[in-house]
């Protein structure tokens, strides 16, 4: 029975420490993203017209800030929503334009990751997206909840829309069935 208990007591600590390990590793990523996305905006061109324009971000390139004022947080933006750069930052869908394009611009964090916090989000709340040729503040108006495999919430909006996806219910140990979404307008 002893070795019993020092079994699981061994197997317990080492799954601590690799979900210490893993939670370290995380916390690096996105620390490295964030200076990258720092750097990426204050040593892009000034000419906010063309920039507007010609702006594209490589796959797994941090290149912007996302500041969420509610909940004190400044967050790196990373192109693609796989994996490898959710673990970095925030994932800007490639398939969806950049701030000041006039179109849908989504947004996709994990919950328990960059969006530790989300559940405190309200409508009226905003988000301060920072890009290499300006910052951009949106206001959220509405949220949802759908389930995991509804795409319905990526389409074309006819207006500038930032929507901003986390997995859904925020305390939920596993895998969510449901994603968060938040639909935030420009404050002009």
């Amino acid at each position: 029975m002893k070795v019993i208990g020092n079994l699981l007591l061994i197997a317990g600590v080492v799954l601590l420490a690799v979900f210490g390990y893993q939670l370290f590793q995380h916390n690096q990523s996105q620390k490295e993203s964030l200076v990258e996305a720092k750097e990426r905006i204050q040593n892009s061109p000034k000419d906010t017209d063309q920039a507007l324009r010609d702006f594209k971000a490589k796959y797994g390139e941090a290149f912007a800030t996302l500041e969420i004022p509610k909940l004190g947080k400044t967050l790196p933006v990373v192109e693609g929503t796989d994996p490898d750069a959710l673990e970095k930052g925030v994932g800007h869908l490639s398939e969806s334009v950049y701030p000041g394009q006039g179109e849908q611009i989504l947004l996709s964090g994990h919950r328990d990751t960059v969006f530790r916090k989300f559940g405190e989000i309200e409508i009226g709340d905003r988000f301060v997206l920072t890009m290499p040729y300006g910052s951009y503040t949106y206001e959220i108006r509405e949220t949802e909840i759908v389930p995991e495999d509804d795409t319905t919430v990526i389409r074309e909006m006819g207006e500038e829309v930032l929507v901003v996806t986390t997995c859904y219910p925020f305390s939920y140990i596993g895998d969510a069935p449901d994603r968060f979404v938040t639909y935030a307008y420009p404050v002009k």
